[in-house]
């Protein structure tokens, strides 16, 4: 950490619970999640809720599906002018696009006649353009120095990796073994989506770093928490009966993988200071 300096990571969770491995001064039923400040440095680190960049239906970070999507396509500010004043902005957003379709919004929620139904992929692009002229012209780039986490992987599908039936990463201990392992469940497409925007960003002249670190996610199998977490709604019967139907294979472990994430974050971070 370096004096006088405020760092500001955007958009969804994949780690447990909202243990990001510092006390969290605030709760998680707001947008803004301040943690805790590093007085010694006169340094802070944020976690900003907002998992689509612009205004969507899952913006309350504990009352929200995944199910039904929706995004309002023209109002990013409502998230991104508390993003301004960063000296290091880290984005992340992937895990949130998973359905197939989504419902993209032009008038305000109240007035909602105005929308389009499109692929995730389509959305996902469309989302970014309207991220990538806001990032263009609100944020001074000789301060700011901009990261994008790419996607991670999940362990939904034990056939991934051989095993037999409808396991996941249930009861898993070990990590993959094989050289380039590739998880059924990561959308390589929207990763290329995600590289074509940063490209046309950066020959617009604003250099916003790809953290990639996709690979080293789908070897751990082993580091989801599985039946191991908070659950916000009591878990039924049959739930109980069937415990991989259950298993969160999404969100990951602390200590663990994020711990290797976050050096590689650092190291870009350092990096740059040169």
């Amino acid at each position: 950490m370096y004096p006088n300096t405020m760092i500001e990571y955007m958009a969804q969770s994949d780690v447990n619970e909202w243990n990001f491995g510092l006390e969290l001064s605030s709760r998680p039923d707001k947008a803004r999640l301040e943690l805790k400040n590093i007085q010694e440095y006169d340094a802070s680190i944020e976690f900003y809720w907002a998992p689509l960049l612009v205004e969507s239906n899952a913006d309350h970070p504990s009352k929200h599906k995944r199910s039904d999507r929706i995004v309002h396509i023209e109002t990013i500010e409502k998230h991104a002018k508390n993003w301004v004043n960063a000296d290091i902005l880290v984005f992340n957003s992937y895990l949130w696009w998973g359905t197939p379709t989504l419902k993209v919004l032009y008038d305000s929620y109240k007035d909602s006649k105005r929308y389009n139904i499109v692929s995730n992929h389509d959305g996902y692009r469309m989302v970014l353009e309207k991220w990538s002229n806001w990032l263009t012209t609100h944020i001074n780039h000789t301060r700011t120095r901009s990261y994008f986490m790419s996607m991670t992987a999940t362990h939904q599908r034990g056939t991934d990796w051989g095993m037999p039936g409808n396991g996941n990463c249930l009861n898993e201990t070990k990590p993959v073994m094989t050289d380039l392992f590739w998880e059924s469940g990561s959308d390589l497409q929207m990763m290329r989506i995600l590289e074509l925007s940063l490209s046309k960003l950066k020959a617009r002249g604003v250099n916003v770093k790809l953290v990639n670190i996709t690979q080293l996610t789908q070897y751990r199998k082993d580091g989801h928490p599985s039946v191991h977490r908070l659950f916000y709604s009591t878990l039924k019967a049959k739930q109980l009966s069937n415990p991989s139907r259950y298993a969160d294979c999404t969100h990951w472990c602390l200590p663990g993988v994020p711990d290797v994430w976050n050096e590689l974050l650092v190291a870009y971070i350092f990096q740059g200071l040169k």
